[in-house]
């Protein structure tokens, strides 16, 4: 069985009897599978940028074609909650109601809110009648009337 290494610049196999090995002065070993990968990675090229290696290729979603048919959108799942002011029983109960006892529930909530407008008028009525009464005082003319100010018309 022969023995593979992968390259350090681009990503790819380094067969048996091809390649170079790379020796910092640190001690840190590096294959290079041919001089173009050497010499890219001495000048500090950054792979990621380089569109022929593998790391750019797997960077930018190149060639996996096999993986794109896998890919499914998920579907939301419809979660059913508590509202601010209604539990959720209370919100089931209301949707399992039949239509006419909502009706009938309806209109009796106007009926209420509208009595109650009636009686704040008949409120209101009653006591602008008892005002008047209280204060009898005749309203007192301006020398002049209603327009002593102008004097000249429109301009």
């Amino acid at each position: 069985k022969m023995k593979l290494e992968v390259c350090n610049y681009s990503g790819y196999k380094i067969y048996p009897g091809h390649g170079k090995r790379y020796i910092r002065i640190d001690g840190k070993c590096f294959n290079f599978l041919d001089k173009k990968s050497e010499r890219s990675f001495l000048m500090k090229r950054n792979p990621r940028k380089i569109s022929w290696t593998v790391l750019y290729r797997r960077k930018n979603k190149k060639g996996s074609i096999e993986e794109v048919a896998k890919k499914r959108t998920r579907r939301n799942v419809k979660f059913q909650r508590a509202i601010q002011g209604a539990t959720l029983e209370n919100i089931m109960a209301k949707r399992n109601q039949k239509p006419e006892v909502r009706k009938a529930q309806r209109e009796q909530a106007i009926r209420a809110a509208k009595d109650k407008i009636r009686q704040k008028k008949d409120v209101k009525k009653v006591t602008k009648v008892q005002q008047p009464s209280t204060k009898a005082k005749a309203p007192s003319r301006q020398k002049g009337g209603k327009g002593a100010g102008r004097v000249g018309g429109k301009r």
